[in-house]
């Protein structure tokens, strides 16, 4: 037999199994208590029976003429099952009366008054007129033991209907005592996982408390840590974008005021260096956004005019000018997801189309009606080991185009934490070649 795995299982079978036992155990006791009293009974309505009989019958046996020397069998007035059979016989063993159904090979020699067993009878032997006249009344055991069958059974019948009923209510109480378990558990289950709060403890048992108490405490300590790294990485993307955009403004104002040559070259080149650092300070600003959990309106939203500002201000950059297709149904389509959170989701999903597939292709952007938007550029398939990595933080697949392997991070932080699911293909659905990033907006709604 299979041990349950759960502790409301393990404690319905150990109750359910003990309690058996304890029925069986009982019953058989009361049964072995119940034969003795039963042949107490009937050795005492034996030995009733033969004292009443024999003055009666010495009686009549005195009554009698000299001459009559028959065996009286004594009559009945109507058929029945008789039980209880005697004998009166005289101190020579001559049977002077007996019962109508008496059987004289059933009876054995009177040795004395008292009980004495044969293999199929228990007979009582008694004596009158100091001992000329004796009585021997046998009763079957035949009878004994049916009367004793039909004890038991009347006392299983009950029990089988009981322990059944017994082991139900077992399973009912462990069940209902193991509610307030039940909900701490459903309550860590649904957390997601950018959901750091404590969680309700209830009327848990007290064996359950420390757990609960040291469940919330590994979350607190989680929730600081998060916190913290969340709030160095915002804060330094913040306090970079100031010194970085004067650093910039500097350097182009030099790049202007300087000719042609060496120093203007360098000028360039720092330029360039400065606007990555400013892209990388964005990125890790929507990072920390993504991570920052509040991605989630607080009710479903249209977000197809929001894709739409996306995608217009992402053809005016040099990347996108042309290379943008959009097919979205006419109406509104509804999600839960926060407007800002999605419009940070589709740029990077866009910009990671733009800036590594195929640049004589154009990245196809198909937001369907339940909800589900895809990014799909042309290129030579990405392998499916690095497609599996391409969600860590700092990722990039063999590309000598720029970036910071930061984009499908953030898109998946978001959907993540939104209830959303967001799934890469490589090659592109339908397709030998090409990528193709799926969001199922309403996967967890």
């Amino acid at each position: 037999m299979t041990v349950p795995r759960s502790l409301q299982g393990r404690l319905s079978l150990a109750l359910a199994l003990g309690l058996t036992v304890l029925w069986t155990a009982a019953a058989v006791v009361t049964t072995l208590i119940l034969h003795e009293e039963l042949d107490q009974v009937f050795d005492s309505a034996l030995e009733e029976t033969g004292q009443r009989i024999l003055p009666v019958a010495v009686l009549e046996i005195l009554n009698r003429e000299e001459d009559d020397a028959i065996t009286q069998r004594v009559t009945t007035l109507r058929a029945h099952e008789e039980y209880f059979t005697y004998l009166v016989r005289d101190a020579g063993g001559t049977v002077l009366m007996r019962s109508h159904a008496a059987d004289e090979a059933t009876f054995p020699p009177f040795t004395g008054t008292g009980f004495a067993s044969t293999p199929t009878h228990r007979i009582y032997h008694d004596a009158a007129l100091q001992g000329t006249v004796t009585i021997s009344v046998a009763e079957p055991l035949a009878h004994r033991r049916e009367v004793a069958r039909e004890t038991v059974w009347a006392l299983a019948l009950p029990l089988a209907l009981l322990v059944p009923l017994s082991l139900l209510g077992v399973w009912a109480l462990v069940r209902g005592s193991m509610r307030p378990i039940r909900a701490f558990r459903d309550a860590i289950a649904m957390r997601g996982s950018g959901d750091l709060a404590p969680v309700p403890a209830g009327r848990l048992p007290a064996e359950i408390e420390p757990v609960a108490g040291a469940v919330n405490a590994l979350l607190d300590r989680l929730r600081r840590a998060l916190e913290a790294e969340r709030s160095f990485t915002a804060n330094a993307a913040h306090e970079l974008r100031t010194p970085v955009a004067a650093a910039l403004a500097q350097t182009q104002r030099l790049i202007a005021e300087t000719g042609e040559g060496a120093a203007r070259d360098r000028a360039q080149d720092i330029e360039a260096a400065l606007k990555r650092l400013a892209r990388l300070s964005e990125k890790l600003m929507q990072l920390a956004r993504a991570e920052g959990g509040r991605l989630r309106a607080e009710r479903a939203m249209d977000i197809a005019p929001v894709l739409g500002m996306v995608v217009d201000e992402l053809r005016k950059g040099a990347c996108g000018t042309g290379r943008i297709e959009v097919r979205m149904p006419e109406g509104e389509i509804q999600s839960v997801m926060d407007p800002d959170a999605f419009a940070i989701l589709t740029r990077n999903l866009i910009e990671n189309a733009l800036r590594h597939g195929a640049s004589d292709e154009p990245v196809q952007v198909v937001l369907t009606r339940d909800g589900v938007l895809r990014v799909i550029n042309g290129g030579p398939p990405v392998p499916t080991e690095t497609l599996n990595r391409l969600f860590r933080r700092f990722e990039r697949g063999r590309t000598a185009a720029d970036g910071f392997g930061l984009g499908l991070a953030i898109a998946d932080a978001i959907a993540r934490g939104s209830g959303a699911r967001l799934v890469l293909h490589s090659p592109a659905l339908g397709r030998t070649d090409g990528f193709e990033a799926v969001l199922s907006l309403n996967s967890a709604t």
